[in-house]
């Protein structure tokens, strides 16, 4: 009689069957979603981001170029509109990730404040479709996939935190919960409780609301509980307006408009002169102006793509996504046609983990969020009357969402990992960029490394960009940023 053990029974359950063209395509049912949640997932991501379209004409077009001209603000909504549609249905249809694209924080003040002074708008913007040029030719080459590939897993994971704690940051600043202390203060505190060290007003109180109502769903699993608390916190926002007669909700109020619609203007749509800008700055400033803004689109995209794929579960046992070097192109190709709109860089944006939260797992949430986008061109009085206030719950709650998934991953024993991590967590909200913390981290890594004995476990890539980091921030010191 055999006494052989039987053969392993293999009990990994196949993905299930598509239910339609549509299920097959954007791969729904194999990622463990369905349609209602990535319907969900892109009007979430829609509502906490749509702010952008009043927020990047505000900063382009309070800036003046090299002869005081002014971008029209009415051409620029139309422009961050058109351009986060666009890019973002390519990312969705093409990338098919969940991951939507508009004008970048950031990059926008360094075209208004850097690029412009020093020349025309269109050169400046020609600058910016450089970089998107340039960003396409590394993701051609295999460099940024390369780049990618070469972040070990823990430092992939303090990447992933750092953007949780980052969105949550961004969602108290923008709802009012905590502000910046002016400098008339002369004080080192950066930020304090509300606007003067106490929380009062209407707005502060419907986000406080909203957080709660946003996690008390959460708790309770209730499907849609960020776009339920969203809406719910709207209509409670244009109550209180219409009752109490608020002042100021910041950017948006939460009012009806009386005209509803309005026609889109595309007159900046194409304007735009490649090379001008090398001729009234010279060659070296010019190439350096396009490393800026490449630098900050590259690593902004690079750990937003990072943390959200991986809070999505789209991303294999070593943190790798498969698919990646689509996304990164089509990141590329977003930068080129935010310069050629005159939007400034378009990239990804990190409020699409509220869509993430929401369920979504696939590249349909972005259809509908680019759908959304391309409505605002006509309806942007609409599109932007939901406030912060009632949008920003949803960043704290999916911030903490992405800590929990991700903290237990990282071996805090070994110290060359835990280090660099702990670096990139704090310095993305403390510097108030996702470039920055990665550059921190890259260069903590690679120094923690050689000085353990360790150098041959450090890719040749993450040498390299921890040098390319070292030299942009010398870059003042060496009178390189005039």
């Amino acid at each position: 009689m055999s006494t052989s053990a039987p053969a392993p029974v293999d009990v990994t359950e196949p993905p299930p069957a598509p239910k339609n063209g549509l299920d097959r395509y954007f791969k729904i049912s194999e990622r463990g979603s369905t349609v209602s949640r990535e319907i969900r997932g892109g009007f979430a991501t829609f509502f906490a981001m749509a702010y952008i379209i009043v927020l990047n004409p505000i900063i382009l077009g309070s800036a003046k170029d090299m002869y005081g001209h002014q971008l029209d603000n009415g051409q620029l909504v139309t422009a961050t509109a058109l351009t986060a549609a666009f890019t973002t249905l390519l990312m969705g249809v093409i990338g098919n990730v969940p991951i939507a694209l508009a004008a970048g924080l950031g990059v926008n003040t360094v075209v208004a404040l850097q690029l412009a002074p020093r020349m025309t708008w269109p050169e400046a913007m020609g600058m910016v479709v450089l970089a998107g040029f340039v960003v396409m030719l590394l993701v051609a080459t295999g460099l940024r996939e390369r780049v990618m590939n070469a972040v070990p897993l823990g430092l992939r994971k303090g990447i992933a935190i750092g953007i949780g704690l980052f969105i949550m940051l961004i969602g108290l600043v923008d709802s009012g919960f905590v502000s910046r202390i002016p400098d008339a203060a002369q004080t080192t505190v950066p930020l304090q409780l509300g606007a003067n060290g106490h929380l009062n007003g209407w707005p502060v109180l419907v986000f406080v609301l909203g957080v709660l109502l946003t996690l008390a769903l959460l708790v309770r699993k209730v499907p849609g509980a960020i776009l339920i608390s969203i809406v719910v916190m709207t209509v409670v926002a244009v109550v209180i307006d219409a009752v109490a007669k608020v002042p100021s909700w910041g950017l948006t109020t939460p009012k009806w408009p009386g005209n509803p619609v309005e026609m889109p203007d595309f007159g900046l749509v194409g304007n735009v002169s490649i090379f001008g800008g090398f001729h009234r700055v010279g060659l070296l400033t010019g190439i350096l102006f396009v490393f800026t803004v490449l630098l900050s689109c590259f690593f902004d995209a690079m750990g937003t793509i990072m943390g959200i794929s991986d809070e999505a579960k789209l991303t294999d046992e070593n943190g790798q996504m498969p698919g990646m070097n689509k996304v990164l192109f089509i990141d590329g190709i977003a930068v080129a046609a935010g310069g050629a709109s005159s939007s400034s860089a378009t990239t990804c944006f990190v409020e699409s983990t509220a869509g993430v939260g929401e369920g979504a797992r696939t590249g349909f949430a972005n259809v509908i969020t680019g759908g959304l986008f391309a409505v605002a061109l006509f309806l942007t009085p609409v599109a932007t009357m939901v406030p912060s206030q009632a949008a920003t719950p949803a960043l704290l709650a999916v911030g903490f969402l992405i800590l929990s998934g991700s903290i237990r991953a990282i071996d805090w024993s070994d110290y060359t990992i835990a280090i660099p991590a702990f670096v990139t967590m704090l310095m993305m909200p403390f510097t108030y960029s996702i470039t920055n913390g990665i550059g921190m981290g890259f260069i903590t890594f690679t120094v923690l490394r050689v000085a353990a004995g360790r150098a041959k476990q450090v890719p040749v890539a993450m040498y390299v960009v921890a040098a390319v980091f070292a030299f942009y921030y010398l870059m003042p010191a060496l009178g390189l940023t005039k």
